[in-house]
């Protein structure tokens, strides 16, 4: 049996058998994550604590929430799924994340980062409504401080006195340090065994004894006087918590003392604990940024199974350093996403135009708001699907005042094994709905360099430029300017396409036409404004339609089409819309989704010929 496939009493094991667990863990992470790709470091770093969490509460009723759920594979291996990790992030496998649908054992879902005290806070409320009776524990990566959500979760849960713990992963993020060799000293007393022994007989005592509170709380009074007189003010104690820390996140005997005392205490607690990022694992220490999130690697040296080629995020960063070279206003922002929208080089080459706001991508949203209302090209670099928070300031910060802000949305359209937190499926959407808005959808690396600089250069108000992940596909053509291209000429069927699906729907109407069926292939290169005339051209020719894009049914292009034909009272005999559909879509290779979907050329083509023989 596979180690890891059961799931013991793991808070009946010993101190040492805690630390020889922890060996073995990191050992199978490295072995799982080297051949299935996933999020390596932020796990390496999160072993002892989630041991210790393990030695300490019953997850299966103890609620503990992720943020974010990155670090969520060691309590994965902790809960039963040892041989199902083979499966990680991959078509009907285990998620990347936790999945309260996959196992009792994950309280919430956790893709995007700094909700975790909220929800926990949630939890905890619930539970006292209902008079019930567990722990509910908030696990942060210290990234998911940069969000402002953090701090709104933070404030409430302090005041609210609802017994909840923190937990702060911190390993490198800056906070406010203890400063001085009187400040150090009393921070390692007071996590001492004794004195927390001593700390929790003496309020046993005092509450027991008449006019004991009385007594507590004037000594409280008087520590508390001293102790901010001797260390720096606790941000987290201002707001209500017990603060304990800074200590030693590899300490897995500590870590286990100091949560059981934690749960005792019955109050907000946040317990500061400092990690390294890749503990374990010498390249991952040395370079945490790279293996945050892997490919297949080879364990011995660390270099990945296959390399890299250019993608559409280097190409756009590639493109902004061109634009800011000869345009000083251009400048560059993303949120803690640097890497992984291709901006490394235009920091180092334009370091006073560069700013990483964090994972705040609202605050990101108006930041750019005020730059370009004062003057300046800002150009915002982020992930579709995390774009969805900064809705709010397109709409109020950004378009009232048709300020010229560019957004690089990166990653549109199916993502492949970090699933439905991560697909790129709503912006066609929410961008509909911002007026003013102006949207491109490159279908090749070419396009995504003119349409950048046309968005930079030549368009006013809001601009997207919408990209999927990774490389370009066989389409390699750049269409030109116009909003729309005529890709193949035909007379029975009108397929309309855009982005990355430009592909399928050309290979589709290759194989139509060996059965017979001319069609005709529109593509959209300007989704917004919605120039519809080519296609309304096109589909009195043919009477029939079917429009393939990779984004929700809900607010598609193929529903404004379909009402525009309506409007213009152009007639149609048989019609298509394939999209994504009205759920969410799970993990698994691009491929396979869009074999899930519908959106194959093989699927397409099905569907071509049931319109096409339909009208």
């Amino acid at each position: 049996m596979t180690e890891f496939e059961e799931m013991p009493d793991w808070k009946t094991i010993s101190d040492g058998e805690a630390e020889a667990l922890c060996t073995r863990l990191r050992a199978r992470l490295l072995d799982v994550v080297s051949r299935t790709g996933g999020h390596l470091a932020s796990n390496l770093g999160a072993v002892e604590i989630t041991v210790a969490l393990h030695r300490v509460f019953d997850t299966g009723r103890d609620r503990l929430v992720f943020d974010v759920g990155h670090q969520c594979y060691v309590h994965k291996l902790l809960t039963g799924r040892g041989a199902a990790m083979e499966t990680l992030r991959s078509f009907g496998g285990i998620s990347g994340f936790p999945k309260p649908r996959e196992s009792v054992h994950d309280a919430f879902i956790a893709g995007h980062a700094s909700n975790a005290v909220s929800v926990a806070l949630g939890m905890a409320r619930a539970r006292t409504q209902l008079g019930e009776d567990y722990s509910v524990i908030a696990l942060l990566g210290d990234g998911a401080l940069t969000g402002g959500l953090a701090y709104e979760g933070l404030s409430n849960a302090g005041q609210s006195g609802e017994p909840l713990i923190v937990i702060l992963n911190d390993n490198g993020m800056s906070i406010t340090k203890n400063v001085g060799g009187v400040a150090q000293h009393l921070a390692h007393q007071r996590l001492k065994p004794q004195y927390l022994r001593f700390k929790k007989g003496y309020r046993r005592l005092m509450s027991a004894l008449p006019g004991g509170q009385h007594i507590y709380r004037f000594t409280h009074k008087v520590k508390t006087a001293v102790k901010e007189t001797l260390l720096p003010c606790s941000l987290f104690e201002d707001m209500g918590f017990v603060y304990l820390g800074p200590v030693d996140g590899h300490d897995v005997r500590g870590l286990t003392r100091l949560l059981r005392y934690a749960r005792e205490l019955e109050a907000p607690v946040l317990l500061h604990i400092r990690t390294v990022k890749g503990k374990g694992y010498a390249p991952a220490e040395r370079n945490p940024d790279a293996y945050h999130g892997v490919g297949r690697f080879c364990v011995q040296n660390g270099e990945p199974l296959q390399s890299s080629g250019p993608s559409y995020s280097s190409v756009f960063g590639e493109t902004l350093c061109a634009l800011a070279q000869e345009d000083r206003r251009v400048c560059a922002i993303t949120a803690a996403m640097r890497d992984g929208t291709g901006l490394g080089e235009f920091e180092r080459r334009f370091p006073g135009r560069f700013f990483d706001v964090g994972i705040a991508e609202g605050h990101a949203v108006a930041m750019a708001a005020g730059m370009a209302k004062q003057g300046s090209l800002p150009v915002f670099a982020v992930y579709s699907s995390f774009l969805q928070r900064g809705y709010d300031m397109l709409l109020h910060d950004v378009g009232i005042l048709g300020l010229h802000v560019v957004l690089g949305v990166d990653r549109a359209g199916l993502v492949g094994e970090d699933g439905e937190t991560h697909h790129g499926l709503f912006d066609v959407a929410y961008l509909s709905t911002v007026p003013g808005m102006t949207l491109y959808a490159p279908s090749s690396f070419a396009e995504l360099r003119s349409m950048l600089r046309r968005a930079v250069e030549e368009d006013r108000g809001p601009v997207a430029v919408r990209y999927p992940r990774g490389g370009e596909g066989t389409y390699r053509a750049d269409s030109g300017p116009a909003p729309t291209a005529l890709l193949r000429e035909g007379s029975d069927l009108t397929l309309v396409t855009y982005g990355a699906t430009v592909d399928q729907v050309l290979e589709t109407a290759a194989a139509l036409e060996a059965q017979g069926c001319r069609a005709e292939v529109v593509k959209l290169n300007r989704l917004l404004p919605l120039e519809a005339g080519p296609v309304l051209e096109s589909v009195r020719k043919t009477g029939r339609m079917l429009v393939a894009e990779e984004c929700a049914a809900m607010g598609s292009i193929g529903e404004r089409l379909c009402a525009r034909l309506a409007q213009e009272g152009v007639p149609l005999r048989a019609v298509r819309l394939c999209s994504t559909g009205e759920g969410y879509i799970p993990q698994g290779t691009t491929a396979e989704l869009r074999r899930l979907c519908g959106l194959d050329r093989a699927s397409l083509e099905r569907a071509a010929l049931e319109v096409w023989k339909r009208g």
